[in-house]
């Protein structure tokens, strides 16, 4: 596709639209009592109902229908009052009934949107269609027999919130930043763990191109299954490319359903695609509407917890912090939610953002762990800040030798262990007298050498003094002693 020049593909548009699948995390499926629990032996979370059997009835999971209305709420949907489920009527080995309950004239979000930051700085907000309930199927496993695929049926009817955007999206950049801030709305939820290389989010993604001033959509290929956010843009910006190749070839866009190859970047035919009709949707007949009261979404509304806009928004403008302070601190809910504990018992919020985003963060990465992992506490960073603060102790010091010592004695307060470990700074002034006098009599050239205005030579001289007194000095009054005894020599 490289033969391809950039005047030609300046000429076209790119148009996408994303449908995402978030599988909730619910104890149990969707329309029956079997564990929707991840990791167990195939088959072994099912039962006549999941399975289909004749004669079992489905029944609603009330946890379903309060975490997709948390979801619509979080995303400014608007709740439909009065849902009602179909079946989407297809035949496939994973699929034990024949079809797959779902969503179709009712679906229980409308409308909404997702703002997205891009690399320049701009902004963007990717409309929402809508949002509808509906059940996994089962899991199709090809590698582990030379002539059979074997059928895995424990994800069968496991709870999904199909998420359906808009065709808003005009390049893989924005595909990509609207699939990190839907996963971070679903995670900072607690309703779906994002997690797209394990299938818990999952990506369908709709492209098609046009001539630039064009209105009209142009006929969109579906790529299938993309398991991860970097794919998800790869497989963008292969297909924008291919469409426009076939195009300038004199060819037709088929509207076909893709498969993307990770290992090539390319993608290939899998079927053609389906219109709705080949479903041949129709009312469940044995599931009754789902009513959702005015009182019922405020109560779900009021047990929202703070949302990453929302935080950024509070970070930036009440706080004073930079946008990336706070894009980092909201990046990740249990990262923020301790930001916000921390901040609790502390007014320096600059400090307590470089904190977060130094030793803490270093920290947790270096060892895979999450916050909740760990014995660090908000308290302990709060009290480190203020010993920095009141000029008892040096940021150095604090992070390179108090901060691991406080991890280590969970029940220990900071400041006894730097009174313990001898890390406080010495308030005997004839002290650190001694420690620069000391430094300027190792190195009398470089005394010189500032003399005669070299003063780049002032980090030796704080590097030594600090060697001498272990850390255990106050940085900014030393160096106005450093400078008053060096024009005094």
């Amino acid at each position: 596709m490289t033969d391809l020049s950039d005047q030609i593909i300046g000429q076209y548009e790119l148009v996408v639209g994303l449908e995402v699948h978030a599988q909730l995390s619910t104890q149990s499926k969707s329309f029956s009592a079997d564990s929707a629990a991840f990791g167990a032996l195939p088959n072994h979370h099912i039962s006549m109902v999941s399975l289909g059997h004749p004669g079992t009835l489905p029944f609603i999971n009330k946890r379903m229908v309060a975490y997709a209305v948390k979801m619509g709420l979080a995303c400014g949907c608007e709740i439909n009052p009065l849902n009602t489920f179909a079946r989407k009527n297809y035949f496939y080995a994973d699929l034990p009934k024949g079809y797959q309950i779902t969503q179709d004239q009712q679906p229980i979000c409308i409308g909404g949107a997702v703002n997205v930051k891009l690399a320049d700085g701009s902004q963007k907000t990717i409309a929402i269609h809508h949002i509808h309930m509906e059940e996994d199927a089962g899991k199709s496993i090809h590698d582990q027999d030379p002539e059979y695929s074997l059928i895995d049926l424990n994800r069968a009817g496991v709870p999904l919130l199909e998420i359906v955007s808009q065709p808003d999206m005009r390049s893989a950049e924005e595909a990509g930043q609207y699939l990190t801030e839907l996963r971070k709305i679903l995670r900072y939820l607690d309703i779906c763990d994002g997690n797209m290389e394990e299938g818990s989010m999952r990506c369908d993604a709709n492209i098609s191109i046009r001539k630039k001033g064009d209105t009209a959509l142009g006929n969109r290929c579906e790529v299938k299954n993309l398991n991860s956010i970097r794919n998800v843009q790869r497989a963008i910006e292969h297909e924008f490319l291919r469409q426009i190749k076939v195009v300038e070839a004199g060819g037709f866009i088929d509207q076909n359903t893709l498969n993307f190859n990770a290992d090539t970047g390319e993608t290939t035919v899998l079927r053609t695609k389906e219109m709705a009709n080949d479903y041949r949707y129709f009312p469940e007949p044995d599931l009754i509407p789902v009513s959702i009261s005015a009182e019922y979404v405020k109560s779900i509304k009021d047990s929202l917890p703070a949302l990453p806009a929302e935080l950024y928004q509070k970070y930036t403008a009440k706080l004073g912090l930079t946008d990336y302070d706070a894009s980092v601190l909201t990046s990740d809910k249990e990262f923020a939610f301790f930001f916000e504990q921390l901040i609790g018992h502390t007014s320096n919020y600059k400090s307590a953002a470089n904190w977060m985003m130094g030793p803490v963060k270093s920290y947790i990465n270096e060892r895979g762990v999450s916050l909740a992992e760990t014995a660090i506490k908000p308290e302990s960073i709060a009290e480190l800040i203020s010993l920095i603060d009141s000029g008892k102790i040096n940021n150095t010091v604090a992070a390179q030798k108090l901060f691991p010592a406080v991890i280590s004695n969970p029940l220990k307060q900071p400041t006894v262990l730097a009174t313990e470990l001898n890390l406080l700074i010495s308030e005997n002034s004839g002290e650190l007298d001694t420690f620069i006098a000391d430094a300027l009599a190792k190195f009398p050239d470089k005394v010189k050498e500032y003399q005669k205005g070299k003063k780049g030579v002032l980090g030796l001289f704080m590097g030594e003094i600090m060697k001498r007194s272990k850390g255990k000095i106050d940085p900014q009054k030393t160096n106005q002693l450093l400078l008053k005894a060096l024009d005094q020599a």
